[in-house]
């Protein structure tokens, strides 16, 4: 019999709906909440989590479902859930705790704090009961009820502290920049690469897009061989790996062994997108097929399957269906011997490394699980046949039960997909990737963004939550990859206006960078600041790189100054560990490196525009000067004010805001550009 209802019911989210018929009495994150813990004087259990987290599920199955575990917590603590998608924020400041405590950090994440919000314990997933080397919930739950009846003081002290260390670590020490730091950053990266595998750790391994991104571009003004090298073994192994989606395409989120063949499951929106930035852009330098063909794949899958009737996208795919991880992805050699006949069969276990007893071993057991997963050892040469095979494959695998969706509308990585489809419509000459970042640009233009407030979270109609650092960063992303892609200067516009907003609500003018929430948020104990690179890039990073492009577009002075100093705001931060920051670095580069402001004047430069585009150019910015925007343009950008729309297209490379005489010739402006 299922339980009754517990106040999750109400909420959006499907992450905290999956919790909603737990015996746990749990609260989402709210003032009813602290305030019982306060009249009750009770410490706080905090679970925080996101929808597609195999460990998650396994945390409720053992414990949140069950009687025993939600009695003790029921009676001795007041529980809350937290997505972490929809708050990152009180997910950044909690898991720089776990991170504190333990040296290492991930969801599900478990906090236990006083009433007011100051935490005292940190940890991740628990079992219910102890084994070697790791307590139990129970056992957790129990011990800590009595310390807080008999030991508060002690609690509450420990919790002082940790509060005290939070908000003396998000002043952060300011350095300088210099070009050196590029340079560290290519040598950290190096150090830590797996020269046979690829990647930047023995294991697990993340794809982490922006570290390829940083060596493509310093590979394309250093000339530096193993940079290319580098990004290219990645780049090859994660698409012949269990890491790719062989049958239906897109990535899962990482790999749990050093070689790519092992993942979890999970499909993430943002890995989508990163991914895609960081094939289109190895295509463009070195226009082999496969990185296009991984990028077009993989967008493939996103807007087949993670594509809402509105035209923006979901965020996640769950790793477990039927109450397995991988069950939806896996095949075990019967299955395959039903669908395939001899010819075919024999084929796809030579070709993906099919093997009886199965390839698949499970992660917490150790043990083969009969079932395997599709990986290569070499690229395919493309056949129709192999292309025919993956399709029947294909049609019966859609028949099995999915892994639940994820359907919320994340501003954020929606921000990414749209700057992934607009370069790589640009990359391909796509313009249907192109119209489909419009329609998502209209879609949170019109609906999330209100009364110069844009918000994070939309689902079933209704628009949630305040948007944070990230949702304007990395849609600011999006509209600057968008006006470069099509020219219409209503993007740059929102980008621009956008970008004043995101300084006014969140910039430090104290001590430089940006906090992750906005400044009228008031239920978090600290505002956070993020600048790691991780496996997404910071919004400080990210909202840095921006400035600095618009400054170039611009030539506002404003934009360079907060760029710069944000840069140093985490410069000591980055000078540390700077292959943790390879974001910062790919801004770094706008600032030290040659850059180009490219002008294109006249009417009928679609030809012009796409043969710019193709061209992986990293440190250019483009502006548009047609009679349909001309005065726009001449308004936001002072230098252009001399420049006349005559009939023929010219293109100006400006450098330092300094333009060249007006060319007509494609391979000589483009030369200019890469000087």
């Amino acid at each position: 019999m299922k339980n009754k209802p517990n106040r999750l019911i109400t909420e959006k989210s499907p992450y905290l709906l999956q919790h909603a018929y737990n015996p746990v009495d749990w609260y989402p994150w709210c003032k009813e909440a602290f305030k019982k813990a306060i009249e009750e004087d009770k410490p706080i259990f905090l679970s925080i989590g996101y929808s597609a987290c195999h460990w998650c599920h396994v945390m409720e199955k053992e414990s949140f479902e069950d009687e025993e575990v939600a009695k003790i917590l029921n009676e001795n603590f007041v529980s809350i859930k937290v997505d972490r998608e929809e708050r990152p924020d009180i997910d950044s400041v909690y898991m720089n705790v776990c991170l504190m405590f333990n040296g290492s950090g991930g969801w599900p994440l478990t906090i236990i704090m006083t009433p007011d919000k100051k935490p005292f314990f940190a940890g991740t997933y628990f079992p219910k009961h102890s084994k070697p080397g790791r307590i139990g919930l129970i056992d957790l739950l129990t011990n800590v009820a009595n310390y807080w009846k008999n030991n508060k003081e002690d609690l509450i002290q420990r919790s002082e502290k940790v509060v005290e260390y939070l908000k003396n670590d998000l002043k952060g020490e300011r350095e300088e920049i210099s070009k050196d730091i590029v340079d560290k950053c290519y040598i950290d990266l190096k150090s830590r690469f797996d020269e046979e595998y690829g990647g930047f750790s023995i294991k697990p391994k993340f794809p982490t897009p922006h570290n390829i991104m940083f060596l493509l571009r310093y590979y394309y003004h250093n000339k530096e061989l193993d940079a290319l090298e580098m990004a290219e073994k990645t780049l090859l192994n994660m698409r012949l790996g269990g890491m790719y989606d062989h049958i239906g395409f897109g990535f899962h989120r990482y790999s749990t062994d050093r070689e790519w063949i092992l993942p979890h499951f999970e499909k993430m929106l943002y890995d989508q997108a990163m991914l895609t930035m960081a094939y289109t852009e190895a295509y463009q330098l070195t226009k082999k097929d496969l990185y296009k063909k991984t990028a077009q794949e993989t967008i493939t899958y996103v807007l087949r399957d993670m594509r809402s009737e509105d035209g923006v996208f979901y965020s996640s795919e769950d790793a477990d269906s039927e109450g397995e991880e991988g069950k939806f992805y896996t095949w075990t050699l019967e299955e395959l011997k039903e669908l395939l006949n001899d010819q075919e069969l024999d084929l796809i276990i030579n070709l993906f490394n099919i093997r009886p007893e199965g390839n698949y071993l499970e992660e917490a057991t150790g043990h083969l699980t009969g079932r395997n997963i599709l990986y290569l050892k070499k690229p395919l040469s493309e056949t129709s046949k192999v292309e025919e095979i993956r399709k029947k494959l294909f049609n019966v695998r859609e028949k099995r039960v999915k892994p639940l969706k994820d359907d919320k509308i994340l501003t954020d990585w929606n921000g990414l997909m749209i700057a992934a489809l607009a370069k790589a419509g640009k990359g391909f000459e796509n313009l249907n990737y192109i119209e489909k970042a419009k329609t998502a640009v209209d879609f949170i233009s019109n609906t999330m963004f209100k009364k110069d407030t844009l918000y994070h979270l939309y689902k079933d109609g209704e628009v949630k939550i305040e948007g944070l650092l990230d949702d304007y960063a990395f849609f600011i992303w999006g509209l600057i990859e968008l006006y470069e892609a099509d020219g219409d200067v209503k993007h740059l516009e929102l980008a621009l206006k956008l970008a004043n907003i995101m300084i006014d609500k969140f910039y430090d003018f104290e001590n430089g960078g940006f906090f992750l929430s906005p400044k009228n948020f008031q239920d978090v104990i600290v505002r956070p600041k993020e600048a790691f690179d991780g496996a997404i890039p910071s919004g400080n990073s990210v909202s840095a790189y921006n400035l600095y492009r618009l400054y170039l577009m611009t030539g506002n002075q404003k934009y360079m100054d907060i760029a710069i100093k944000t840069f140093e705001a985490f410069g000591k931060d980055i000078k540390r560990l700077p292959s943790y920051h390879t974001m910062f670095s790919i801004g770094l580069m706008l600032v030290f490196y040659p850059t180009s402001e490219v002008v294109i004047s006249g009417k009928e430069c679609d030809q012009i525009l796409t043969a710019i585009n193709s061209q992986f150019i990293p440190n250019k910015v483009l502006l548009f000067l047609n009679e349909q925007y001309e005065k726009e343009i001449k308004r936001l950008v002072s230098y252009t004010k001399e420049i006349d729309v005559n009939e023929e297209c010219s293109i100006f490379v400006c450098k330092n805001f300094s333009c060249n005489l007006p060319t007509k010739d494609l391979n000589y402006a483009i030369n200019l550009m890469k000087d």
